[in-house]
């Protein structure tokens, strides 16, 4: 009988049965005076131990503020100090902090609050060319939540202020009376249809998430990692934070917002040893003009993670910018986030072509539409179960109850292969299909096709209203710099190498893809400009 698609992250090293305050108090006794935190652009430079006498005064604010256990804390900013601080304050009070997204505006704002409760709202004032304030006195007329709002640029010396009356001991007492199970996040999903839905997270789900991610790219006191991603993320939050503080590595931080420039002269003046990043990040400091003026020499490791990796990027990732043990990870937000991630020694085929091997103490399998596990090389869908699984969505019992059966498997909905070694291939989501007359597409083999084209920079693949086959195929392609090619071409290449009915009928040549503040290509918004475009809306 063939293998079956299951495996199990055996480990001699335990998960971690604390919490994340308790963790990070022996992180600070151990390396207090190496330093935690950097933030270029605030001009900011913590030590552990000054980091931990921040968290304490921020900690004893909250509580100044009636914070209690269980709480809602939101958390409206990009990357920042104040940020960082607040993730940890919140954890060593057993306050539960809501991640909002920094590109919500009225309406996401408004669910978030609401839907969560949030007791406090922390809200920096602008981002980028929005103007936060003045967004929240349009909701709040309708919004029953936050019970308060505090601005960072106005008010944090006052709340810090209001701690001065809490007790080493009161604070001390809280941190005692808590548990690594209790829930300490909440991060709203990005879901295709309805709205968000918020993963709720423990102490006990990012803490270990963090720590694993961290051992498997072999980080210590001694590395310092400079995380371009978006806090409000988990790629931010759990596989960049936490995977530091878990560690003792310093987070290096660029700035609110991706500037492929800075974050290479951060990476050199910082002396980073991982640097993490979605593909597009990468390409887009590949590419730059004024690549070759920033040394890469200290840079060992990092992730690459959120969309696929085409080889050349990742060869050239290994190459010019040294990085030879970069992993590749695989997970959502449901999961804290990683499920599988690469070794540090993986050869560059399986890093492209796979998201690497389940992680410690957690469990996945491949199941078929009936829900029996499939024999390894079949594509099913991917489950996982162990640790790293959330509560459950916040006061969503139902859509919990349709993601997370009966035996803890959360489904995932993306569609998978495991390989005889345990690899495990991404090969689409299982509603991500385009159906042309019957047949069913998978956009991600296109896209893998057509990657392969020199002149290829990046490519993503999307169905388009078709009144005679319901949808047809459209290439949305960056060009690589320094190259030129046409419809025709393309054409051409796909002609005699992919079957007829996956060539692409529309092509549209871009400079950039629509995407999420986290990275993530928004196929969604893709699709309306195209049906708009092309005249095919309706």
């Amino acid at each position: 009988m063939k293998q079956l698609s299951y495996m199990h992250g055996t480990c001699d090293t335990p998960l971690k049965g604390e919490t994340i305050g308790e963790n990070l108090r022996q992180i600070v006794a151990r390396y207090g005076d190496r330093e935690a935190l950097v933030v270029v652009e605030q001009g900011y430079r913590a030590t552990y131990r000054q980091f931990w006498d921040q968290t304490t005064e921020l900690a004893k604010g909250l509580m100044g503020y009636g914070i209690r256990r269980g709480d809602r804390v939101g958390i409206w900013a990009a990357n920042r100090a104040e940020w960082v601080l607040v993730q940890y304050a919140t954890a060593r009070i057993g306050a539960i902090m809501v991640n909002i997204n920094p590109g919500y505006k009225t309406t996401g704002l408004r669910y978030a609050m609401e839907q969560s409760q949030i007791d406090l709202l922390i809200a920096a004032s602008h981002f980028r060319q929005t103007d936060y304030i003045e967004l929240l006195n349009r909701v709040r007329p309708f919004c029953n939540y936050p019970n308060r709002t505090l601005i960072i640029e106005d008010d944090w010396a006052r709340m810090i202020r209001a701690g001065v009356k809490i007790s080493d001991a009161e604070l001390a007492e809280r941190e005692q009376s808590l548990q690594f199970d209790d829930a300490v996040n909440i991060q709203y999903t990005s879901g295709t249809t309805g709205y968000p839905k918020g993963a709720t997270l423990s102490h006990h789900n990012i803490l270990n998430n963090g720590f694993f991610i961290g051992e498997r790219m072999y980080y210590s006191e001694h590395d310092r990692v400079c995380i371009p991603v978006p806090f409000y993320h988990c790629f931010g939050m759990v596989l960049g934070n936490m995977a530091c503080t878990s560690h003792g590595a310093c987070m290096v931080i660029v700035g609110e917002s991706f500037d492929p420039e800075a974050v290479m002269k951060t990476v050199m003046d910082e002396r980073c040893t991982s640097l993490l990043g979605v593909p597009t990040m990468f390409i887009a400091q590949l590419e730059h003009p004024n690549f070759d003026r920033y040394d890469f020499s200290n840079l060992r490791t990092g992730i690459m993670a959120g969309s696929p990796c085409p080889i050349d990027t990742m060869r050239q990732v290994q190459t010019k910018m040294n990085m030879s043990q970069i992993t590749v990870c695989y997970g959502m937000t449901e999961t804290s986030p990683v499920s599988t991630q690469s070794l540090a020694d993986d050869d560059i085929e399986r890093r492209v072509s796979t998201v690497g091997k389940v992680h410690p103490h957690v469990e996945i399998k491949i199941v078929d539409e009936a829900g029996n596990v499939v024999p390894r090389g079949t594509a099913g869908e991917f489950c996982t179960r162990g640790y790293s699984v959330m509560i459950g969505y916040w006061n969503n019992p139902e859509d919990t109850a349709a993601i997370i059966d009966k035996q803890r498997w959360l489904h995932s909905g993306d569609v998978a292969t495991m390989d005889d070694e345990g690899y495990v291939k991404i090969t689409g989501r299982i509603k991500d299909v385009i159906i042309r007359g019957g047949e069913n597409i998978s956009p991600r083999e296109i896209e893998e096709f057509l990657i392969s084209h020199e002149a290829v920079a990046d490519v993503y693949i999307i169905g388009v209203p078709s009144a005679k086959y319901g949808e047809e195929v459209m290439a949305w392609v960056k060009v690589r710099e320094g190259f030129e090619v046409t419809e025709e071409q393309l054409l051409k290449y796909c002609t005699n190498q992919i079957a007829t009915y996956k060539i692409p009928k529309y092509w549209k040549f871009v400079d950039d893809f629509p995407m999420t503040i986290s990275g993530k290509i928004r196929k969604v918004e893709m699709r309306e400009i195209s049906a708009k475009e092309l005249g095919l809306e309706g």
